[in-house]
């Protein structure tokens, strides 16, 4: 067989450790794997008429390739966020331009792109009739997808993503395509799996830093805001809130009342022998009656950046409480660097399973861990439901704070 392999998304620590074991059990078991660059780029951008610059977009993986990638972080492959059923018009690659053009009047055509000899390799019932047509700037090239992988001739495709990078591997498997899937998000928000590869490393992270940050934030008596990553979820922030043992966490489920966090980090100061509070927020987090803080054009997948309300919060305690405020996003540190030994664990064997489920011909599944113990699930799983904080068990909206109600059969990371 010839397996393909791809990062799309944030990248996250243990990403190279995943695919390194996944070229290794694959080469082993005497199968091809073929590394696909930047995401779903790499399979947008290919052209199947014109394969002179194939090593741009689509590279050979062995040992001898991936041999050192896992003593690093991020992935060697690249990535992005590019969504091959939602491209925009100007970004559609020059030599398909002609094939998808940006008139919204155009007629619409079948989305599968593999020959008429080809499709008949997959489930005639797989293959959806969803047109092609292009909607508000946007074109739909899964076709062309289908096409090069068809082209590239790779029998399952395993992509490790969140769930929006996952999202579009549901699309190819309803096509026809053999999917096995790999959760990472270090919001370890994706459904369908207790853990996700990236979450361990950004928490201890984000623990680490928190933890530094108590020393200019006691020696200049002030309030910290310290802003994490988290758009929907706020587990990210309640775990490293929780083992770091700060004041407050405002996580993305629960809107917080503003003037009421002024009064608890106040009192939160005065009690503290060294006169500082430290508060936690989450990216995605909202004061109560605002929205949460957006900028900038949305993506492929219908999300505009995150970032500001840490600072907008501190703006308003410093107002409140007349104290001043020490502000720090961690943003792209929770994500850097190499992984810890957890993290390195569960991807190498997500990578494991993934290849026994390549091995044994269970495509359209997703690797997962559930309750600790490693798993597989549909992939369409995760499009049933959104991953979030049990807020009455885990989470104390009147004080702000976690709050862990029951410790007894909860899993290691309690969600």
């Amino acid at each position: 067989m010839k397996i393909g392999i791809l990062t799309g998304g944030g990248d996250v620590p243990g990403l190279n450790p995943c695919m390194k074991e996944m070229v290794r059990r694959a080469t082993e078991a005497g199968h091809q794997v073929l590394g696909i660059r930047r995401g779903w780029a790499g399979l947008l951008n290919y052209n199947p008429d014109n394969s002179e610059d194939a090593s741009e977009w689509v590279i050979p993986l062995s040992m001898s390739s991936v041999r050192t990638i896992d003593r690093f972080g991020g992935t060697f492959l690249h990535t992005s966020r590019t969504n091959p059923a939602k491209v925009r018009t100007e970004d559609v690659p020059d030599f398909l331009k002609d094939q998808f053009p940006a008139e919204d009047d155009r007629p619409a055509e079948p989305v599968s792109g593999f020959p008429a000899e080809s499709v008949s390799d997959f489930p005639a019932e797989s293959v959806s009739d969803f047109p092609a047509e292009s909607v508000s700037g946007f074109v739909d090239c899964t076709s062309h997808v289908l096409r090069v992988i068809n082209h590239l001739g790779i029998d399952v495709l395993a992509p490790i993503g969140g769930d929006d990078t996952l999202s579009y591997a549901v699309r190819l498997h309803q096509e026809g395509v053999r999917v096995v899937g790999i959760p990472k998000t270090m919001d370890n928000d994706v459904y369908g799996t207790d853990y996700c590869i990236g979450f361990s490393t950004a928490v201890t992270r984000s623990v680490e830093l928190i933890q530094s940050l108590r020393t200019p934030a006691g020696s200049h008596e002030r309030i910290a805001i310290v802003e994490l990553f988290g758009r929907n979820s706020g587990e990210t922030v309640l775990i490293s809130a929780y083992l770091s043992d700060v004041d407050r966490a405002l996580i993305a489920e629960v809107p917080f009342d503003v003037e009421r966090l002024a009064q608890l980090v106040l009192e939160d100061r005065r009690t503290n022998p060294s006169r500082y509070a430290m508060v936690v927020i989450s990216e995605g987090a909202s004061m109560k009656g605002g929205q949460v803080v957006e900028y900038g054009q949305e993506d492929a997948y219908g999300h505009r950046k995150l970032g500001g309300i840490g600072m907008i919060t501190g703006e308003a305690l410093h107002q409140l409480t007349g104290v001043a405020m020490l502000y720090q996003p961690l943003g792209y540190l929770m994500r850097g660097g190499a992984p810890d030994s957890l993290d390195r664990m569960v991807a190498m064997s997500y990578a494991n399973l993934a290849i026994d489920l390549v091995l044994e011909g269970k495509t359209g599944q997703m690797v997962s861990l559930q309750s600790g113990v490693y798993t597989a699930v549909p992939i369409s799983i995760i499009a049933r439901h959104a991953k979030r904080v049990d807020v009455e068990e885990l989470y104390d909206s009147a004080a702000y704070r976690p709050k862990i109600a029951h410790q007894m059969g909860k899993p290691m990371f309690l969600y």
